[in-house]
């Protein structure tokens, strides 16, 4: 499991950008883009005041998303012709008008966003759901970052423990995440961790979200206005951070762990369709892995000697740890889920017989015991 910053480091962070943030609800007729070579930047008109952002690749993202601009044309545009751009987005943002959530931070537009958007902020999400992990008994924050677009909690639970194969132990626990700037919802999502290894694998299956969907804000006579009232937006978010920590108490769930385990167990006796190089090759097309992504996993599956699926999956996960970026390595995490959730082949299966009569006996619940030894 790749690291990020200590909890010190993203507490001090989260404060930080809290102090940097600003947030408006705008009219698009007062808002006008201007591009060069080197940067955008979108200028705000407001009723005593004009402000100017650079605008981050997020929000260029967005902005092409709503006005129905084909995103390579977007940036074929930006990179070729910055003032056909501009023009393309000032037409339509002013013959189109709609209010939108602008969220800026360090001076830059990290999201352009629907005015319904609630602002679950990571620094509130933190103090919902630390106190509940902390009081869990053998819990622990094994991985925390904070990137552009998610806040991740990445946590274990000691306690929780049971045997794949015979000296092949895995730990239960689950993931926190967020997006302040509306890529994805509040999810909280099983995880695995491999102690031989340290790799981290998050379940597809199990998963529970909760939508950064609240009532439109209501309309201004100014066209443009900035949100300082944190204090209101707090006491409406009262009980959805309330939800949050009920989710959480329950995610290390050992029912779900032990669903988890079984796959594991039963990904072992899956071989592999083709030849390991042929497998990545396939995989890598399936899930856009780069050609060094491509790389490291094949290295990965060859270091280990496992042409199986279970073999496949962790070469996968082991090549998040080797990701630079801490997003993306989170990413092939949950790939290594997706390998996981895979159908079990039919004809690997004697007539009659169904996966779990055919596997190994191994302990089939969580062997505390591992803890104490």
């Amino acid at each position: 499991m790749k690291q990020g910053r200590t909890l010190e480091q993203l507490g001090a962070e989260l404060q930080r950008q809290r102090s940097a943030r600003q947030d408006f609800i705008a009219d698009t007729r007062n808002l006008v883009m201007q591009t060069t070579p080197e940067e955008s930047t979108l200028r705000l008109y407001m009723e005593d005041k004009l402000e100017k952002f650079t605008v981050g690749l997020i929000a260029h993202q967005q902005i092409a998303s709503r006005l129905g601009i084909p995103y390579r044309y977007y940036q074929k545009m930006q990179a070729e012709q910055p003032e056909l751009l501009d023009k393309n987005v000032n037409t339509w943002l002013h013959e189109n008008p709609e209010r939108r959530m602008l969220r800026v931070l360090d001076g830059k537009v990290r999201a352009f966003l629907s005015d319904r958007y609630r602002r679950l902020d990571n620094l509130e999400l933190c103090a919902a759901v630390l106190p509940v992990i902390k009081d869990m008994k053998g819990a622990s924050i094994e991985s925390c970052e904070v990137t552009e677009s998610h806040l991740y909690l990445k946590v274990l639970n000691k306690r929780m423990k049971a045997e794949v194969a015979v000296g092949d132990a895995v730990q239960a626990g689950f993931v926190v995440s967020n997006s302040e700037v509306g890529l994805g919802s509040l999810r909280v999502e099983p995880l695995v961790y491999r102690l031989v290894c340290k790799n981290g694998l998050i379940c597809k299956d199990f998963s529970q979200r909760k939508y950064h969907v609240g009532r439109q804000i209501g309309e201004s006579e100014d066209a443009a206005y900035e949100l300082y009232r944190d204090e209101t937006l707090q006491e409406a978010d009262k009980t959805f951070f309330m939800m949050a920590q009920d989710i959480v108490r329950v995610a290390a769930d050992e029912a779900k762990f032990q669903l988890a385990v079984n796959r594991m167990r039963e990904a072992m006796h899956v071989p592999l369709e083709h030849e390991p190089m042929q497998e990545v090759e396939l995989l890598a097309d399936k899930f856009q892995l780069t050609k060094a992504e491509r790389g490291d996993v094949l290295r990965q599956l060859f270091l280990s000697g496992d042409n199986s699926r279970y073999g496949l999956m962790n070469a996968v996960t082991a090549a998040s740890q080797i990701c630079t970026d801490y997003e993306r390595a989170t990413e092939l995490e949950r790939i290594g889920g997706e390998i996981l959730a895979m159908p079990i082949p039919t004809p690997l299966l004697p007539e009659g017989k169904n996966h779990r009569q055919i596997l190994p006996r191994l302990t089939a619940t969580p062997i505390r015991e591992l803890a104490s030894a």
